[in-house]
């Protein structure tokens, strides 16, 4: 009989894991194939910001012939696609107005929080959503055997092989059966379980709609009757289209996909069965980037109506495989593109600062291979060869010297030059039309969602640079990596900027507010940095602070105090950070957990601030945590074992911590338990 250990089952399961993600990325990778555009732009050159318009195709072969220059682009740089809240507001809206829940019920609470997002009336899809009566919570499957927390777990992979070891060796808890549950909420002392949807996905509710973001399909359902859940409209994504994300903005739902390309009809592409009829999306209603970038997938926003499930709408674009990040605010909708520039023509204008480094033959061979109408993958290819042919003809002496005399100066021409080998385009699409607004670039490549913000019409954008470089026959040139922030005006050309934050080090949390910004960066210690963005023409760095560890979401909890929260030795960390003095800004509390892990600092969903108590919730690998934040001072209030925490949110004045098998109700007044319900 086989003696399967902890150890052992986590080892299977990630390698299942791995190997699942290995064969997505081999069977999605595209062949390759051949240029756009009467006159066809160089390919990876890198453009400024007036030349990275997006454009739709004017026929078939053309997006062919765009995809055949674009394929073959350096991998690894993917298309990356809202406001910030405003420093003294709590971030979960309390709704003054609720309907729903069961009729002749007690009335609705005063106080309801939402989710925790990025721009304030702009929903966003997470595990769990209420009206105020009704508590809808998604469990999805989950692995406990690591480290004591959850692991997402593959349905199809993952489960049976644990559902089949896991009883026999008594590592995992019992498991609560996944979907979606309807739970009456308020009064606490009427919790119970309503009804339930045997299915699983992030949720947004609006109105008597619930809509659930299955693998793949968008369902809505009508929940006017929470006890019985009835599906009413469908958006079904085809075999090659995957989810990417979605908003509820302004009583629409904006869904985000992305399809791969079919290089035999790559068009008309059909990416959604929107209630059973296909949206069919002709190859003149494609747009692309002016400058041919990386692209093997088409990027689909829908507008849908939630109530009805019917379109309202859509845009296509070009991109590439990698995820995508999406930025919205009251009016737009921004996606980015990530690409990479020519490394011949690059490695071309390093050797032309370097004198006589390599003999004139060979400059003369590079330029012509420079202004080939090749794709970069070939151009290295003969770059290679061409490198080859010089060398054999050293000695072994000189070849010893080139090898290290190249790695030295390239390295230090990469320092200089970093920003020219990749960077980031920006669409600006309009809402609720759906129509190009603005594009632009900078230099470097996004975080996530935090990096973009819009701000009294400016867009400002955080990246990292640096952290790709010249790879190529046997040596690499990276330059030091370094953070930028741009100011970029509602036509996304660039107004200004503050650059070199950070030297060795990227990114870890973003956050702007009003006139201020704040970037944390990490390699070593945790540089806080206070950006003074009041004049867009002229940002400015005005302080830093430099601490232990990092703070991976950055959260506004009142004026002049931004709590981060990180790590430092392995442990949780949360900081209170005192803006009060951007020049000065300092470490006001500190508070180390004695947990390892929250997964607040994989998503700000499992946040949630209530400014009424002064206090704030993150769940934790061992429980959940109640923290109080008031007169400078971090205070654990409450600390709740004996359930896998996922989420938390308040009722008037009552705090209910969500796991995937119970609910545990607390009273804001005293912290007791005043209700408990398991599934």
């Amino acid at each position: 009989m086989l003696n399967y250990t902890k150890a052992g089952i986590v080892a299977l399961a990630a390698g299942l894991i791995l190997a699942v993600s290995l064969a997505v990325v081999f069977l999605t990778r595209p062949p390759t194939v051949d240029p756009p555009h009467p006159t066809p732009p160089a390919v990876g050159v890198i453009p400024g910001p007036a030349s990275t318009s997006l454009t739709r195709f004017t026929s078939e072969q053309e997006l062919r012939d765009y995809l055949a220059r674009a394929q073959s682009s350096s991998a690894g740089f993917g298309l990356k696609t809202m406001r910030a809240l405003e420093a003294a507001r709590a971030p979960s809206l309390g709704l003054d107005s609720l309907s729903g829940g069961e009729t002749g019920a007690a009335p609705a609470p005063d106080r309801v929080s939402g989710t925790n997002v990025q721009v304030i009336g702009i929903d966003e899809p997470d595990i769990l959503k209420t009206d105020g009566k009704t508590i809808f919570l998604s469990s999805p499957n989950y692995y406990y055997g690591w480290r004591g927390g959850p692991i997402p777990m593959m349905e199809r992979f993952i489960e049976p092989m644990v559902d089949r070891v896991a009883p026999s060796i008594g590592i995992m808890p019992p498991q609560p059966k996944a979907g979606v549950k309807s739970i009456k909420a308020f009064p606490p002392a009427d919790l119970k379980v309503l009804g339930s949807i045997d299915t699983t996905g992030d949720l947004l509710l609006t109105g008597s709609t619930l809509i659930v973001f299955q693998y793949n399909k968008v369902v809505g359902y009508s929940v006017a009757d929470p006890a019985k859940p009835a599906e009413s409209w469908a958006v079904d994504l085809k075999d090659n289209t995957q989810f990417v994300a979605a908003r509820l903005n302004q009583g629409r739902l904006y869904i985000i996909t992305r399809s791969s390309v079919n290089y035999g009809k790559p068009c008309p592409m059909v990416p959604l069965d929107i209630k059973g009829v296909p949206l069919s999306i002709p190859c003149t209603d494609i747009y692309h980037p002016a400058v041919v970038v990386p692209a093997d997938v088409t990027y689909t926003v829908a507008a849908i109506d939630p109530a009805s499930g019917e379109s309202r709408g859509v845009i296509s674009l070009v991109g590439s495989s990698q995820e995508a990040p999406v930025y919205m605010s009251t009016g737009a909708l921004y996606v980015s593109y990530a690409y990479q520039g020519d490394q011949v023509a690059y490695f071309y204008n390093f050797l032309s600062e370097q004198g006589s480094l390599v003999p004139a033959w060979f400059m003369d061979r590079l330029a012509k291979l420079r202004g080939y109408d090749l794709s970069d993958e070939a151009k290295m290819t003969e770059l290679t060869k061409l490198m080859e042919r010089w060398q054999v003809s050293l000695s072994a002496d000189e070849r010893l010297k080139l090898e290290n005399e190249l790695a030295n100066r390239l390295g230090d021409y990469s320092k200089a030059h970093s920003r020219e080998l990749e960077r980031t385009g920006i669409a600006k699409i309009r809402i609720p039309d759906l129509t190009v607004a603005a594009t632009g670039s900078v230099p470097g490549r996004l975080l996530n969602q935090f990096a973009l913000d819009e701000y009294q019409t400016n867009l400002r954008v955080a990246t990292t640079v640096g952290e790709s470089g010249f790879w190529g026959f046997g040596m690499g040139g990276r330059g030091e990596s370094v953070s930028d922030v741009y100011v970029l005006g509602s036509d996304l050309r660039e107004l200004g900027s503050v650059k070199d934050l950070g030297r060795g080090e990227r990114i870890y949390s973003v956050r702007f507010m009003g006139d201020e910004g704040y970037v944390v960066t990490f390699r070593q210690v945790d540089p806080f940095y206070v950006l003074n963005l009041a004049q867009p023409t002229a940002p400015t760095l005005a302080g830093e602070l430099k601490i232990p560890g990092f703070s991976s979401y950055l959260h506004p909890l009142a004026e002049n105090r931004i709590l981060g929260v990180g790590q430092e030795g392995g442990q949780v960390k949360l900081s209170i950070f005192d803006v009060s003095n951007p020049a000065s800004p300092r470490e006001a509390a500190k508070y180390l957990l004695d947990d390892y892990w929250s997964e607040v600092s994989s998503t700000h969903h499992a946040f949630l601030q209530d400014a009424k108590h002064g206090v704030f919730f993150l769940p934790g690998g061992k429980g959940g945590y109640i923290f109080s934040y008031q007169g400078d001072e971090l205070k654990l209030v409450k600390a709740v074992s004996g359930l896998q925490a996922r989420r938390a949110l308040y009722l008037n004045d009552y705090l209910y911590v969500l796991g995937d098998d119970r609910i545990v109700v607390l009273s804001e007044q005293d912290w007791e338990r005043v209700k408990e319900l398991q599934f």
